[in-house]
């Protein structure tokens, strides 16, 4: 009798490519040097130390946990660092020291550990983290300096100025550079076409695939040019609600996250809709500006329905009628 051997079962995340999470997560660490480019020449050095001060942080706590806990964590699988730089991207460049730690904590114990490390967490670390600090401390994570390679420039998000002096505020917006980043907001709200730029070898490598990104991005468009054209002296076109906040660098970077994004066809559609539907809802009727993380936190929690409820064809599936 054929002996025979255990099957080993890995945790997610699992996808449709043939990488390591390893090199996975450096893979799309290293798409995110665009961005950041833009970032630095935005705000310069305070942006080199929001971002070397999260990643520090990130990996440096979870290697304290390797070392001191029973968990079994590879704290330089590029998961920890690619947390970090998604948390500075998420974070205003004046940041004081303190704040990151604090989100650091949270994104690695509170987004991470809690639920048993990479692979079982059910919301994105480093949204988890922006989220509790946006609640916690909502001074800081909303106090946005002037970007120093643009003159003449408050330091208000265009889309904090849409929602205190309306629409009437942003009559000389530019849209390119809008696209170029030339506004104030978080690191990672700088350059959609940077961002862009580093989704598309996500795309061309199959780290990521469109359901997701395109469907949240095509709701935001959707449903908020329905009510430009309702009223255009009260909402922005739908051409401002995409440039700006943080909808490239969600859609793309962390609803795309595959630990916590569903794995079927109609559940990314569903959860693409889903993300795009509530960025909306708060940004138009809500008491922030942004909606994009608390869209993407509460999407995730959908995950395991939108998988067992819309599951692909399998292979050879016979289907009645």
């Amino acid at each position: 009798m054929e002996e025979q051997r255990p099957m080993h079962v890995d945790s997610s995340p699992l996808g449709g490519t043939g990488e390591s999470t390893r090199k996975i997560m450096y893979t799309v660490s290293i798409t995110l040097i665009p961005a950041l480019a833009v970032s630095v020449w935005m705000f310069g050095w305070e942006a080199v130390r929001v971002l070397v001060l999260t990643s520090v942080f990130c990996v440096g706590l979870e290697f304290i946990v390797s070392k001191f806990s029973s968990f079994d964590i590879d704290s330089m699988d590029g998961s920890a660092l690619l947390t970090g730089i998604l948390l500075a991207m998420n974070m205003p460049a004046n940041s004081p020291w303190w704040l990151i730690l604090i989100g650091a904590l949270a994104a690695v114990g509170l987004g991470k550990l809690v639920f048993g490390g990479l692979g079982q967490n059910i919301f994105n670390p480093a949204l988890v983290a922006r989220v509790f600090l946006l609640i916690s401390f909502p001074l800081e994570m909303t106090s946005w300096p002037v970007p120093c390679a643009v003159d003449g420039t408050t330091g208000a998000t265009p889309l904090g100025i849409l929602k205190t002096e309306g629409v009437g505020a942003l009559a000389d917006t530019n849209y390119l550079n809008l696209a170029m980043g030339e506004m104030g907001g978080s690191l990672g709200e700088m350059s959609a076409i940077a961002l862009l730029i580093g989704a598309l070898y996500l795309f061309i490598k199959r780290i990521i695939t469109w359901e997701v990104p395109i469907t949240f991005i095509a709701t935001v468009f959707f449903l908020t040019g329905i009510f430009y054209l309702i009223d255009p002296a009260v909402y922005a076109s739908p051409v401002f609600h995409i440039l700006t906040g943080g909808l490239f660098l969600g859609a793309f970077y962390m609803a795309t996250d595959m630990v916590t994004s569903p794995l079927t066809f109609k559940g990314k559609i569903l959860f693409g809709f889903g993300c795009g539907f509530f960025t909306v809802l708060i940004r138009l009727f809500g008491s922030y500006p942004e909606g994009v993380s608390f869209a993407i936190l509460f999407m995730n929690g959908f995950v395991p329905l939108l998988d067992k409820y819309f599951p692909d064809k399998k292979f050879g599936m016979v289907t009645n009628g």
